[in-house]
């Protein structure tokens, strides 16, 4: 599944444009000659070669069969639907991939990879009147881990900071979030292109999107709970249906929508990827690495830095190469795997790597709470207030600092931001012993030293240090 969080239930933590950018569907082309309509149109995602024109595109789509959603000419991708089984073969096998027509063979072939997962119950909508109000800022022991109280009190709490949450939706209507969501800022992308009508970006089945914007910005109000950066504002950018799935071309419209409206960051708590572990490969994986990659690569040239999950799969990741193509075999998460994206993985508040959290020396940047099962991280969810595990909620954290960091540093780019994160961040050295399970067997194995390591990456996150930083900085841990 695509979402990187679970609810505290669970015995396990797992893994849950500017309109220059957008053409209008072209025409449907079942006149074309040769074109066949098997009555289930599925949606493509397509790598051409970079500068090719928007013209050029859109005609080859045509002659393959296909009609054009939307094309983002600065990084030559289209995203274009289809009826046409030959569809792929036509447009040209190695640059066109369909999640869709992935998880329909897969469920096909009877194979156990990718099961069909049903619609999940609509969220009713949230009476603010009915949210509890009880303050419940003693139970976040990930924020205390961070030291974000004290970092609010001589913060400006990230204000004139949009952070793009690019998720499953974020509840506008709930009281901690009611201020700082931006909806002028918010589109939803499951069709790969923008839509910024309101039921296009709020939640329908998911909370996930709602807890992570209130690990980041929910208001320092008294009531409810606190957020990383309470000051800052969110904007909401859907890119999880609702089955869960991340699609690519949902994943990229969210990165050239965060790019195009000049979001200083974005908090990616997902992985794409349609196929259940991010090991596994297949010839068409290259195609979503470089669909990804570019459009990653234009947002951080855009501004715009990039915060990502390190996923709840607890492997062991290699860095992602240049190109699609990966000879060694490693695992490669996406987008948290990609050379310009802030990877995070997750410590519980033992302040040890979390199980489930995935790992790697290279990938990981830095770590922040995600909790555990007994003690997860508590965040506003539609309708209240709710705990949930993961590298999900862990990612977060590292966004919120970002945000204060972007507040305090308004000329500062994606690296130096980035820069900012890790030198602030505090050092974390692989742990002597890490058997969980008390079997006497080692259940990960981190590579590195104290200051850089394949578990923490440069350290935890520290809210007060990006905010003022001081030569002897206060470890919660201690």
């Amino acid at each position: 599944m695509s979402l990187l969080a679970r609810p505290l239930r669970a015995a396990v933590c797992v893994v849950l444009a500017s309109s220059a950018c957008v053409t209008a569907v072209t025409a449907a082309n079942a006149g074309e000659p040769g074109c066949a309509d098997t009555g289930r149109t599925l949606r493509y995602v397509v790598a051409f070669d970079r500068g090719t024109a928007e013209d050029t595109a859109r005609a080859e789509l045509a002659r393959s069969c296909g009609d054009t959603i939307v094309y983002y000419p600065r990084i030559a991708v289209a995203v274009a639907t289809s009826a046409d089984p030959r569809f792929a073969d036509r447009a040209g096998t190695g640059r066109v991939f369909s999640a869709q027509a992935e998880r329909l063979a897969n469920q096909r072939a009877g194979g156990l990879v990718t099961r069909p997962q049903p619609a999940r119950e609509t969220l009713p909508p949230t009476d603010p009147a009915r949210v509890p109000t009880a303050d419940r800022t003693g139970e976040q022991w990930d924020m205390r881990a961070i030291n974000a109280p004290s970092a609010h009190e001589v913060s400006r709490g990230g204000r004139d900071v949009v952070v793009g949450v690019l998720d499953s939706g974020v509840d506008p209507d709930h009281p901690d979030l009611a201020a700082a969501v931006d909806a002028e800022d918010s589109a939803g992308c499951l069709t790969g292109a923008p839509d910024t009508s309101r039921a296009a970006w709020t939640p329908t089945t998911s909370a996930h999107g709602t807890h992570v914007a209130g690990i980041i910005a929910a208001a320092d109000d008294g009531r409810g709970v606190t957020g990383v950066a309470p000051g800052a504002r969110i904007a909401s950018v859907k890119v999880i249906d609702d089955r869960g799935h991340a699609d690519p071309e949902a994943a990229v419209c969210g990165l050239m929508w965060a790019a195009d409206r000049h979001l200083r960051v974005t908090n990616s708590s997902f992985f794409v990827n349609p196929w259940s572990l991010s090991c596994v490969r297949g010839n068409d994986h290259g195609v979503v690495h470089e669909v990804l990659a570019r459009a990653v690569e234009y947002a951080t040239s855009a501004g715009t830095l990039n915060v990502a999950a390190a996923t709840n799969e607890a492997v062991g990741l290699t860095p992602s190469p240049r190109s699609g193509t990966r000879a060694d075999g490693g695992c490669e998460a996406l987008p948290a795997g990609l050379r310009d994206v802030v990877s995070v993985s997750a410590v519980g508040a033992n302040r040890v790597k979390a199980g489930y959290s995935s790992y790697g020396l290279g990938v990981i940047d830095v770590t922040a709470p995600g909790g555990e099962a007994g003690r997860c991280v508590v965040s506003t969810v539609p309708g209240g207030y709710a705990p949930l595990c993961g590298t999900s909620m862990a990612a977060p954290h590292a966004a919120g600092v970002l945000a204060l960091l972007a507040s305090a540093r308004p000329g500062d780019g994606p690296r130096q931001l980035r820069q900012a994160l890790e030198s602030t961040a505090l050092p974390m050295p692989c742990p002597a012993d890490y058997d969980l399970t008390g079997d006497g067997l080692q259940d990960a194995y981190c590579a590195g030293y104290e200051g850089y390591n394949g578990f923490y990456g440069h350290g935890m996150v520290d809210a007060l240090a990006a905010v003022a930083p001081r030569p002897s900085r206060p470890d919660p841990g201690r």
